[in-house]
């Protein structure tokens, strides 16, 4: 990592049934509003990519989970306060080990969707990518 001004991230590609659960950002977001992508967020001070994926998902979906494997890494570049910040991502395969989803805004939505059935909902290029690093292992699940 290059400087403080870094950020680190873990994403989750949820997998269960050959499906990927992906949720609708809420249009409040500053960031992607209303655009589909894998549960997804900041690491803590000190935390591990593997605590912090598995945070994010409870705290984003609800959903308990357990990682099965790093698939792949990410980066971007996004703007905070004026200033460009370097986002640099693990993203991991993760197995569901429960089924009800809350989401914290009440115009989120979720959907649990085949490989072919990604590019049907307002997904991004870049979230699209996270979900093509775990595809591989989709149908061993």
């Amino acid at each position: 990592m290059a400087d403080s001004g870094d950020r680190r991230l873990a994403a989750a590609v949820v997998v269960h049934k050959g499906r990927v659960l992906l949720v609708r950002r809420s249009e409040k977001e500053r960031f992607l509003p209303r655009v589909w992508g894998v549960p997804c967020g900041k690491l803590e001070p000190g935390e591990s990519p593997e605590d912090g994926v598995l945070r994010e998902l409870k705290e984003e979906t609800g959903l308990l989970g357990k990682v099965v494997r790093k698939v792949g890494e990410s980066s971007f570049v996004s703007e905070y306060k004026g200033h460009e910040i370097k986002n640099w991502q693990d993203n991991f395969l993760v197995e569901p080990l429960s089924r009800h989803i809350v989401l914290p805004e009440p115009d989120q939505m979720y959907a649990w969707l085949t490989p072919a059935e990604l590019t049907g909902v307002d997904i991004d290029d870049y979230n699209l990518d996270v979900v093509r690093q775990a595809l591989p292992t989709v149908n061993r699940l």
